[in-house]
């Protein structure tokens, strides 16, 4: 008997297995932005090349298969939409991020945009862009989910940054409360939280920017290229000079901005199609795999170990995110039914 696979078996198989992929990559990069910053390069520095890298890798693509669908004029709403973007979701977002990293440690950069569902339904109940039913199980369940996801993240963000302290006071006999937490690993968990939260509002202005300009590969290459003249501005005024980073030579640059450029690319274009064939909500299920594997690789390699719990925070937070997703699908579901039977609906339309 001959065995037949069908062609929708493989394309789920593909999608799981790129999505599996995918959460690896992103480890990788957060762990790599993480090491290139120990190297003293800035933030903004690398802002500004792996942006850069990221716009020249996906204007071929934009121009290949979405010319056709440009608008043929650019009103001024959409290109305030498009300075927002830029602003929020390169500038604010990758330097905030980066700091973070830089202050705590990969493993909880990956696991602090595990809040972002749930930011992204509070942000939409507040513009209007998401109908919350308070006597709705599905509403209760999100609210629920997302109370968790915020639990788990503070509780995270405590635990880690008691860890080193604990440590060093193991030979005193009594601790003050000022020596009880590490300040910078405080703040840099505060740079991830809004990180993630300037990265939630974006993402909702993205999918009103997408009504008009329906072209989301193009949008990216955009706001990239925006994202890294704001980010150069920001840079000069801050600094007052544009650090380039020459001093850890050209081609080292070069060669990590293109490797973080393809890996953001890669990420972004594959988790658009997947969403495009299966749902958001199946893209954001995988998202905890890379807070596992950041674990596990900084452990190996690095010797960071995390404590009972931080590991208690970052399961509240993986079961807040799940609570979410499974409400979002059956929500959806449930919507897609009520259409499909509604009387006043033509039957044969």
């Amino acid at each position: 008997m001959a065995w037949y696979i069908k062609p929708t078996m493989l394309e789920d198989l593909a999608i799981v297995g790129g999505l599996i992929i995918v959460q690896f990559m992103y480890a990788g990069n957060t762990i790599l932005m993480s090491y290139i910053m120990t190297l003293g390069i800035s933030p903004f520095t690398i802002v500004i090349f792996s942006t850069f890298a990221t716009f020249l890798l996906l204007s071929p693509a934009a121009v290949y298969f979405e010319r056709k669908n440009w608008p043929q004029r650019l009103s001024l709403k959409l290109v305030l939409q498009l300075v927002l973007i830029s602003i929020a979701g390169v500038t604010l977002f990758q330097t905030l991020f980066l700091k973070g990293i830089k202050l705590t440690s990969p493993a909880m950069a990956t696991a602090m945009p595990n809040l972002a569902p749930g930011l992204i339904f509070v942000i939409a109940w507040t513009v209007r862009m998401e109908k919350v039913d308070l006597n709705c199980l599905h509403s209760k369940v999100k609210i629920l989910g997302t109370l968790l996801c915020v639990g788990g993240a503070l509780t995270m963000s405590l635990m880690h940054s008691t860890a080193p302290v604990k440590e060093a006071a193991k030979g005193t006999s009594s601790v003050s409360p000022a020596m009880m937490f590490d300040r910078e690993k405080i703040v840099g968990c505060m740079y991830l939280l809004a990180a993630v939260f300037v990265l939630s509002s974006s993402i909702v202005l993205q999918a009103i920017t997408l009504v008009d300009f329906p072209v989301p590969i193009s949008l990216c290459a955009i706001t990239s290229l925006i994202g890294v003249v704001i980010t150069a501005i920001v840079q000069f005024i801050q600094e007052h000079k544009l650090d380039f980073g020459w001093e850890f030579g050209f081609a080292h640059i070069v060669g990590y901005s293109v490797l973080g450029g393809l890996f953001g690319g890669a990420t972004v274009s594959f988790n658009g199609w997947a969403m495009k064939k299966r749902g958001p909500v199946l893209v954001s299920v995988f998202s905890p795999i890379s807070t596992v594997i950041s674990v596990i690789f900084t452990a190996v390699t690095l010797g960071d170990t995390i404590d009972i719990g931080s590991l208690a925070g970052m399961i509240l937070m993986f079961c807040g995110l799940y609570f979410v997703l499974w409400a979002k699908r059956k929500e959806t579901y449930s919507n897609s039914l009520k259409s499909e039977f509604d009387a006043e609906k033509p039957l044969l339309s």
